[in-house]
């Protein structure tokens, strides 16, 4: 027996027609979600890139949701007739009932087409951080960043945030159209010391291990000039010098992978540490230090019982 003859035969046993649309219906979508599996597992095998297979997979299964919404309508619409009213009645009570999840798939939409953010990316949305390791059609999923560990690290914990988000507040991108940030270090200096030499070593560590970096970002910042309305920022590392009451500070200021601050903070510290141990005490580092002046007059009575 056919399928065409099964159907048949199911009618004249006298099924109801909306029993008898969703048996159809749950047949139906049972092909197509079958076929939208053989093909990702064809994806998997096929493709070796893992940006294009991800890409890939992602669009055979949107293409299988579009196909299974359509038959849904198709098949408890009846004549075609009812067709528009069908809709209609289905648009109110899913808009009614689903309404935080036609938001995260309204800001799914939004994603994708405005670039707010893509696979791969840091981001810090609704006050969490982390790289984003997929997007789904209500949910973004991240490998959180911080929390209990210090600096950019992963955390360990891969969180789940709903799309809508990207219309309740700010979502903070740190490698979309600007793969760098600012970032910035301050070096006490002690009063007395040779200042002239403090800075040409300062200028001579921050040259060796940030040029890289400034030309990078001299060029992404040409695009980023061309993209918005914004002016043209100076990327490459720049030296400031403050007097204090206790110390002369020096603020380092670079730009820096956004990836990379912790690691590049790093090698900074040892090499002007070692430059300045190597500079014969011509340039002290300063630290807080509490200076006594006056001591007050102590009196003890001291009581002796036999």
């Amino acid at each position: 027996m056919n399928l065409k003859e099964f159907i048949e035969e199911l009618q004249r046993l006298g099924m109801s027609q909306i029993a008898f649309n969703l048996l159809y219906f749950i047949i139906l979508i049972t092909f197509i979600l079958l076929a939208a599996w053989m093909v990702r597992r064809l994806i998997n095998r096929r493709i070796s890139d893992t940006s294009q297979r991800y890409r890939a997979k992602k669009a055979v299964s949107l293409a299988a949701y579009v196909v299974v919404a359509i038959l849904a309508v198709v098949a408890f619409a009846g004549k075609a007739e009812y067709f528009s009213v069908t809709i209609g009645f289905i648009s109110a009570g899913i808009a009614f009932a689903l309404q935080e999840v036609i938001l995260s798939f309204a800001g799914w939409i939004s994603i994708f087409s405005s670039g707010v953010y893509k696979p791969g990316d840091r981001i810090e949305i609704n006050g969490v951080k982390g790289d984003v390791i997929d997007i789904s059609m209500t949910k973004t999923t991240l490998m959180e960043i911080g929390e209990w560990v210090t600096s950019d690290n992963y955390s360990g914990r891969i969180l789940q945030i709903s799309n809508s988000f990207v219309f309740k507040g700010p979502v903070f991108n740190y490698s979309t159209d600007f793969p760098f940030v600012w970032d910035e270090i301050r070096i006490p200096v002690k009063y007395g010391s040779d200042i002239g030499l403090a800075h040409r070593i300062i200028e001579e560590v921050a040259a060796g291990l940030l040029n890289d970096y400034a030309e990078y970002a001299q060029q992404h910042w040409k695009k980023m000039v061309r993209k918005y309305l914004i002016e043209d920022a100076n990327v490459r590392p720049t030296i400031y010098l403050q007097l204090t009451d206790n110390w002369i500070e020096f603020t380092l200021r670079f730009v820096v992978d956004y990836k990379k601050r912790k690691i590049n903070m790093t090698h900074l510290h040892l090499q002007l540490l070692e430059r300045f141990n190597a500079s014969e005490g011509k340039v002290q580092l300063a630290s807080a230090t509490f200076e006594i002046t006056a001591v007050p007059t102590l009196r003890i009575n001291q009581d002796v019982s036999d």
